[in-house]
């Protein structure tokens, strides 16, 4: 297919564009089925492989992932408004593909470390490039229904890999043969994104110049980091809330399995209870997304992270297979409250002419999250136990949805609040 070209013939909405928008919720399945091979079956590869005693070295890997994926989260935004979206989604994809191999072959722990500084890379550039082209693609009037296809299936695919990948591990052994089917799922993408996905930067131009009254400069990037950060309360709410939300799931990827495992669950166990959480969370947006567009977006925000607090607080109150898999179910619940419809906030608040990078500030605070929730609860679980670590993040993310009802104010525009045609 050639790539669309600006001008009148360009039309917004899911239904005007939904053969490439299909296609790229495809891309982002392979996207989340390759980090979701990990989820369920790195933390305990540590112990059984590698020997690793303390929580806080295990974790090391979650830490590297999430700064290298934040960090990259900050450039996928600049450099797709500067260079393109394709060019950007398909080297996220060459940078993903190494990971599986380097976790095969690895002789030590620091090899899995650095393959999971590439995992980063390649999940801030790829998934950071998948939300962007969603929005170009689905202009103002169903953003949140866009946000939570994505998310759907991105984390539909988390689970489905998790899961798969443990089964494999406790049939075959933690390596080679769960990394073998990530190699697959990296393939998979990089030949899709290469061969039939489209250019859609030219949709945001398009939406751009629907709107003539918004000021004809752009600010420059300190700036948007600026406005994105700290200046602009309502985008300050919504990034700290997108920080706490993935220390809490740092947590959940890295401490959780090890919790499962010391209480005697086997490794099919641990990873149908690890799958809950991230099925739960990408099943339940296909419903948050579109319905932050029907009651807006703070309610959600809120909502969702006290919701979060109180499943990870039952996870250390629960007793058993029944109990845990309904916290991590209500966990995922929150956190598909949360997650589109923080996506979708920041969408509605910066213009389309800087929208790009000031979601990609946005994601590299809250992929900070996993880097800030790895050091956290690896400490606190190796000085004080997994338990009392658990607790800790309940606590904080009580305390973000607390700011988030001071701090937020709605974005979205009360005519909005109606059910729209795509």
């Amino acid at each position: 297919m050639e790539p669309a070209t600006e001008g009148p013939s360009l039309r917004l909405g899911l239904r005007a564009n939904w053969p490439q928008f299909a296609l790229l919720i495809v891309v982002n399945v392979f996207v989340g089925a390759l980090v979701g091979v990990e989820r369920a079956v790195l933390p305990l590869l540590a112990e059984s492989d590698f020997a690793l005693a303390s929580r806080a070295a295990i974790l090391s890997f979650i830490g590297s992932f999430g700064l290298a994926k934040a960090s990259a989260n900050l450039a996928a935004g600049a450099l797709s408004d500067r260079l393109g979206r394709k060019p950007v989604l398909l080297a996220g994809w060459l940078i993903g593909l190494p990971v599986p191999v380097l976790v095969m072959v690895a002789p030590s722990w620091d090899w899995v470390v650095l393959a999971n500084v590439l995992l980063g890379l390649n999940q801030g550039l790829c998934w950071s490039l998948t939300v962007v082209m969603k929005v170009d693609l689905a202009g103002a009037a169903r953003r949140g229904l866009a946000m939570g296809l994505n998310e759907a299936a991105g984390y539909g695919a988390v689970a489905a890999s998790a899961f798969a990948a443990a089964a494999l591990a406790q049939t075959f052994g933690t390596r080679p043969y769960p990394f073998v089917l990530a190699l697959g799922f990296a393939a998979a993408g990089l030949v899709l994104s290469a061969l039939v996905v489209r250019e859609t930067r030219p949709y945001a131009h398009h939406e751009a110049g629907l709107q003539p009254d918004l000021p004809a400069s752009k600010p420059d990037f300190r700036e948007v980091f600026l406005l994105t950060s700290w200046r602009n309360r309502v985008l300050f709410a919504v990034s700290q809330a997108g920080l706490v939300n993935n220390l809490n799931d740092g947590m959940a990827w890295g401490l959780l399995p090890l919790f499962f495992a010391e209480k005697g669950l086997d490794l099919v166990a641990v990873g149908a209870l690890a799958a809950v959480y991230p099925a739960v969370w990408g099943l339940g947006q296909l419903l948050t997304g579109a319905l932050s567009d029907l009651v807006g977006r703070k309610g959600p925000v809120v909502a969702g992270m006290w919701l979060q607090a109180a499943a990870i607080a039952g996870l250390v109150i629960g007793r058993g297979e029944g109990p845990w898999a309904l916290a991590m179910g209500l966990l995922g619940a929150g956190t598909a409250l949360v997650y589109p419809t923080l996506l979708a906030a920041v969408s509605d608040v910066a213009r389309p002419a800087w929208r790009a990078s000031a979601v990609g500030v946005y994601r590299l605070w809250r992929d900070t999250g996993y880097a800030v929730g790895a050091v956290l609860a690896g400490v606190l679980a190796d000085l004080l136990g997994v338990p009392w670590a658990i607790g800790g993040v309940a606590a904080l993310t009580f305390l973000s949805g607390l700011v988030a009802l001071v701090w937020m104010r709605e974005t979205l525009p009360a005519g909005s609040r109606t059910l729209r045609r795509c």
